[in-house]
């Protein structure tokens, strides 16, 4: 898990587009994006599959979520009932959870902003949830078409999220660090003009 640690400090310091060009595209989510601005996020992914609707499983999730991960949640996109909102989000800064990526909506957010808790989502509405499952923790699961494996790396940013699966992670890093150096010294050409 060390190593996992430090590519995630490593990747938090990298844009998401830059790690979407340096997955060739791949590994980002359609229709995520932040439910507040400034929302930034970086941790393992901590997966969890639940009927649209219902966040009986998400609770249970935070039962077993380390400090610094990243509930992943595969809602199926319903938009018509919030699977979080401020009680969940204070329970899950309690445990020190580094966000939420849900493909689905949420409410509360001008609670969840004030607390600082990162929630990234396809939308927002007051209805609330249903609570009686069922669900699945801990296998994979899809996101705005793109799947997300416990222990995958997750990055939120204001252009939304990007996904790197655990076992390809060094590979992406070298080759987005590369992206943004090349990035970085076109900028200053750019800028000499």
């Amino acid at each position: 898990m060390v190593q996992i640690d430090s590519l995630v400090e490593a990747f938090s310091r990298i844009p998401t587009a830059t790690i979407g060009d340096a997955r060739e595209r791949f590994g980002c989510p359609t229709g995520i994006r932040p439910m507040w601005a400034g929302a930034k996020i970086a941790g393992r992914a901590f997966t969890v599959c639940t009927r649209a609707g219902d966040n009986l499983y998400i609770h249970k999730a935070l039962d077993l979520a380390a400090s610094g991960d990243i509930l992943v949640v595969s809602g199926g996109g319903d938009e018509t009932r919030a699977l979080i909102g401020d009680l969940i989000g204070t329970r899950a800064q309690a445990i020190g959870l580094g966000g939420f990526v849900i493909d689905g909506a949420v409410r509360d957010l001008a609670a969840l902003e004030e607390m600082g808790m990162p929630v990234f989502a396809r939308s927002a509405t007051p209805a609330g949830p249903y609570n009686h499952g069922p669900g699945r923790l801990g296998e994979p699961v899809a996101i705005g078409g793109t799947v997300v494996k416990a222990n995958d790396i997750v990055v939120g940013d204001a252009d939304g999220v990007a996904i790197v699966a655990a076992e390809v992670a060094d590979d992406v890093l070298r080759n987005a660090e590369l992206i943004a150096d090349n990035e970085t010294a076109k900028r200053h050409r750019y800028a000499r003009r």
